[in-house]
């Protein structure tokens, strides 16, 4: 189960903005100003996935520089083991590409907010109880709108879906339509390599589709 205070943290980030950066292939001297830049744009959900480059060293760099509000951690986790660096990290988020109950299991005892990849239904129930904080739907590609809307319909009240994979300012409107309550932002919004000013520009591109489809 996720500690209040984590929920409730975690229940702000939703509510400033829930879009979840995506930092696939930083170096960890790129991780202060590209963190710095995305916080300036309202982000308050970052991972970097561990096949990156020194992935803890960039989360642990994140999660000094960043204040309380932001929530950060890692991606395409894989194994329960990495859930314990991370917890002495301060890291929050545990993001994963599949569902394996282990994993989610480990991150939920350790108190840290995690979010398995799922695809069909039995998935989805399957991961919540194991104690999933939310649930990432991939790929969206293939779990398009549709899907989504039909898992709305019988998974419990409250269930954060949050599409990742293709995701651009363009497709959202349609999987808000389904239910969704939030994104998982990938290469649309960060590729390896980007300077500062290029990612506060697509940072900026998403906050405004965004803010367009919910206006405050």
């Amino acid at each position: 189960m996720t500690p209040a205070p984590l929920q409730g943290r975690l229940d702000a980030a939703f509510a400033q903005l829930p879009l979840v950066a995506i930092l696939r292939g930083l170096r960890p001297e790129e991780a202060e100003p590209i963190a710095t830049t995305l916080y300036e744009a309202g982000f308050r959900l970052i991972e970097v996935p561990l096949n990156s480059p020194q992935p803890f060293d960039s989360i642990a760099a994140i999660r000094r520089l960043l204040p309380p509000d932001a929530l950060v951690g890692a991606g395409t986790v894989l194994q329960a083991a990495d859930v314990g660096r991370l917890a002495d990290l301060g890291a929050e988020l545990v993001v994963m590409p599949h569902a394996d109950t282990v994993v989610i299991a480990a991150a939920a005892q350790a108190g840290l907010l995690c979010t398995p990849g799922i695809a069909t239904p039995t998935e989805a129930f399957a991961a919540l109880a194991a104690g999933a904080a939310a649930l990432k739907v991939f790929p969206a590609e293939m779990v398009g709108p549709p899907v989504v809307k039909a898992m709305r319909a019988v998974l419990p009240k409250g269930t954060r879906l949050l599409p990742v994979g293709g995701i651009t300012p363009a497709t959202m409107a349609p999987f808000l339509e389904a239910g969704a309550a939030g994104f998982g932002l990938g290469s649309a919004l960060f590729k390896p390599g980007m300077a500062a000013a290029d990612v506060a520009a697509s940072a900026r591109r998403f906050t405004e589709a965004w803010r367009a489809l919910r206006p405050a």
